[in-house]
């Protein structure tokens, strides 16, 4: 199944939601450090983990690394400076989807070392924040999931 990728993630709850989900998905998650809490944060256990949740992430101490050991055939952004729709693009199961950390996004030399055609955007109303970065994996997740017509689900 595809792989969830999360830059320098800053906030617990949200990656606790995001690895329930990649639990529930079957996906792969990849944490590129550094981290903006402690693995085993309370905060995280609040989301309601099981310890086998904790079977399915990677850690990776930065992006050069991630990609040395990952080394993804397809990556895909996604970003408020993209363009292009996520629901434009067809995904494969061994895709890799990368998101920046809460506060700051994904810095412009990490978007930039994809191709265009893989640097994708949510839609959202004018003048607004971004979504929450645990909403934003959930769509981009089932978007991709409901692509592979949801593959492995009962």
């Amino acid at each position: 199944m595809f792989n969830i990728v999360l830059y320098e993630p800053e906030i617990a709850p949200n990656t606790g939601n995001i690895i329930r989900l990649c639990s529930n998905l079957g996906a792969q998650l990849h944490l590129i450090e550094p981290l903006g809490f402690v693995p085993d944060d309370k905060k995280l256990r609040r989301a309601g983990l099981d310890y086998s949740d904790w079977e399915a992430i990677s850690i990776h101490p930065d992006f050069a690394s991630f990609m040395r050991n990952e080394s993804p055939q397809r990556l895909f952004t996604l970003s408020t400076h993209s363009t292009q729709k996520y629901s434009d693009a067809n995904f494969a199961k061994s895709d890799y989807f990368l998101f920046g950390p809460e506060t700051r996004g994904l810095p412009s030399d990490v978007r930039e070392s994809v191709s265009e055609d893989k640097r994708l955007t949510l839609p959202m109303a004018p003048n607004n924040r971004s979504l929450n970065l645990s909403n934003t994996v959930a769509i981009m997740a089932y978007e991709a999931w409901r692509q592979l017509d949801f593959l492995g689900s009962k």
